[in-house]
């Protein structure tokens, strides 16, 4: 599928959330590798299994996933000819004893999963192999009961420790030598066991100086009286060093018999560690599985995007059946983008085995193909995209385009000549209905709402709007037109309702009343609003009341969009006003400090974003906002994130 078209629908983005639901490393490489897929039967068992596992979360706080972690290491040394030291055997012994524990899990919830819970038949539990490992290490040392010769070995060392260390203490308590020594302590130096003796005395103490202190005062000697016995140790922990190899041998030729169980036994638990982490997403955005079908045909209830949160507006759709393509006009910030991006990232996600935010009877098309060209009208930053670059998209699009595919196209022809816009915009929807493909488009042209009107293979759609408060509503309504907005908001600001008319009798070529659009407040306004209509006032009291007009400092809020006169560009707030008078304002992803009469309000953000959007996706860096969400879930070691 088309990487392009699924990074602007930030496709990419759920698998980043997706990933921190996994518990092992394997299951976040194996989530990073997903993708959507056009083969109907592989998703619609995909979905299965996540609904079983979510069916599980629901009724289980905690799966039984081991987290793997060195797991990969332990096995690529199997068949090299070296043994698996104590670490590496214990790492073995979790991964088979968390195997037992998910073979035990699934079996108890066959009932309720029984897809899911059927993968655990194919584990093994190698019990023999997880009785030989944990009788022969502990602590990740091996055991003293590991073998009759290792157990008797090291009691001969044990013995023959205690004998030099009483041979020590003896010399050490000697009224003989307590006068050369330098302290009454046993020390240990490289790797035997010594007295300190002052330097001076050396020669009066017979034995072998292994080490001397850094000043050369103290020498460490070991007595001959102990030359024997730590000969004897030295040889005893030869054959305690060889024991221990032929053990940690067996153990690994042990293990090596059964690698091929023990990697069906990783993939296995790597697998629901993955499903389980769809599970995870699932309920965290409450989502639930959904119909699917070959037919083109897309029906969504009630559907929220899953990176607007619970409180997003939810978006009813339907394309497919009656039309192949559905036209969406309404005001800018009115939703359009976020119902296209909805519309293809719910497609993307389902493709994908995954849950989306929608309520029951929802229906999705499989498709072989999503193509996109978007121009994200809702970022204040100047996209990089020109008329040229759109062209060439919506060629390839055009190119790629069959009845498999799902287009989406925000603004088609916008960017130029708006009449030569309108006749392109018209000819590319005929040629992609043509190919048959499914078509969801925006506009704001007039003749591309006629078109759709008058075929049968397309429907409008309009972006509804509050004409009273002048605020759009985010919600999608099929099968209407949008409406001049212009006009209405014209209307409402105090313009004569036969400049209007007027205006529409140009724009559409068709005469329309709009007098019963006024209301008594837009009368009142109308009426009031005119400066000739205002009585003369002394010049002195306007000069006042423009100048304390003028000395008012507008407040700013963070996501306000304004004008910044020094730049003549528009940026958008993102630190409100210090004691210098200056505001922080990021243009094309540069953040500066500006002066507030240097400013001028263009879009406050409650005009462009819901209330509780993350403010972070415009401001913070990627990368930032992972560390971020992390660091809020858990303490990270070492982690550092950077704030300007």
């Amino acid at each position: 599928m088309n990487r392009k078209a699924l990074e602007l629908l930030e496709y990419n983005k759920i698998i980043d959330e997706l990933e921190q639901y996994a518990v092992s490393e394997l299951g976040k490489k194996m989530i990073s590798k997903l993708h959507p897929s056009d083969d109907i039967d592989r998703v619609k068992n995909q979905l299965i299994e996540t609904t079983e596992a979510r069916k599980i979360i629901d009724k289980s706080s905690s799966i039984p996933i081991q987290n793997l972690v060195g797991i990969e290491n332990v096995i690529e040394k199997l068949g090299k000819g070296t043994a698996l030291n104590p670490e590496d055997l214990q790492n073995i012994l979790g991964l088979l004893r968390s195997t037992r524990k998910i073979i035990r899990f699934m079996d108890e919830r066959k009932y309720i999963a029984p897809t899911i819970s059927s993968f655990a038949f194919s584990m093994y539990e190698l019990s023999e192999v997880i009785e030989e490992i944990y009788r022969c290490i502990a602590n990740n040392k091996v055991n003293d009961k590991a073998s009759p010769q290792l157990d008797k070995i090291r009691k001969k060392i044990y013995i023959t420790e205690n004998r030099i260390k009483t041979k020590l203490n003896e010399i050490m308590k000697s009224p003989v030598y307590r006068k050369y020594l330098q302290d009454n302590i046993i020390s240990i130096r490289n790797g035997r066991q010594v007295i300190p003796v002052k330097s001076e005395y050396k020669h009066l103490v017979s034995g072998t100086v292994i080490d001397k202190s850094s000043t050369g005062s103290t020498l460490f000697i070991e007595p001959s009286g102990v030359r024997k016995l730590q000969s004897e140790l030295d040889i005893l922990l030869i054959d305690q060093e060889k024991e221990e190899y032929q053990i940690l041998l067996y153990l690994t030729y042990m293990v090596e018999s059964y690698s091929r169980e023990l990697n069906i036994n990783i993939e296995t638990m790597t697998f629901y560690d993955y499903i389980f982490a769809k599970a995870k997403y699932s309920k965290s955005i409450n989502g639930r599985s959904v119909l699917v079908n070959y037919d083109g045909y897309i029906r969504i209830n009630k559907g929220k995007h899953p990176m607007l949160g619970k409180n997003a507006i939810p978006l009813d759709f339907e394309v497919g059946k009656d039309y192949k393509g559905l036209i969406i006009t309404g005001p800018n910030t009115g939703g359009k983008t976020v119902a296209l991006k909805t519309i293809g990232l719910f497609t993307a996600m389902i493709q994908s085995g995954l849950h989306v935010p929608v309520d029951d009877n929802s229906n999705f098309s499989i498709y072989s193909d999503i193509l996109v060209d978007i121009g994200d009208g809702q970022s204040i930053e100047q996209s990089l995209s020109t008329f040229s670059a759109h062209v060439k998209n919506i060629i390839e699009i055009i190119k790629a385009s069959t009845k498999y595919t799902l287009v989406i196209l925000d603004e088609l022809g916008a960017g130029t000549d708006p009449t030569e816009g309108e006749g392109l915009a018209i000819s590319v929807l005929e040629k992609l209905y043509e190919k048959g493909s499914t078509i969801v488009a925006t506009s704001h042209y007039s003749e591309v709402k006629t078109f759709a009107s008058s075929n049968t293979g397309f429907r409008n759609g309009r972006m509804s709007f509050d004409i009273n408060t002048l605020k759009p509503l985010y919600k999608l309504v099929i099968g209407e037109a949008g409406e001049s907005n212009a006009f209405i908001i014209a209307l409402r600001l105090g313009m004569d309702t036969d400049v209007i008319e007027k205006a529409h009798e140009i724009t559409y070529k068709e005469k329309k009343s709009y007098k019963d659009l006024v209301t008594k407040e837009d009368k009142k306004y109308i009426n009031t609003s005119s400066y000739y209509n205002k009585p003369k006032r002394p010049k002195s009291i306007d000069r006042i009341k423009h100048k304390e007009a003028n000395s008012k400092v507008h407040e700013y809020k963070i996501g306000d969009v304004v004008y910044v006169h020094t730049v003549k560009q528009k940026g958008i707030i993102y630190a409100t006003i210090n004691k210098k008078g200056e505001l922080g304002v990021m243009v094309r992803n540069k953040k500066m400090l500006v002066m507030a009469k240097r400013l001028s309000p263009f879009l406050d953000k409650k005009d462009l974003y819901p209330e509780d959007y993350d403010m972070d996706i415009i401001f913070e860096t990627k990368e930032n906002r992972k560390k971020k969400k992390l660091m809020n879930r858990k303490y990270v070691k070492d982690m550092v994130r950077e704030i300007d």
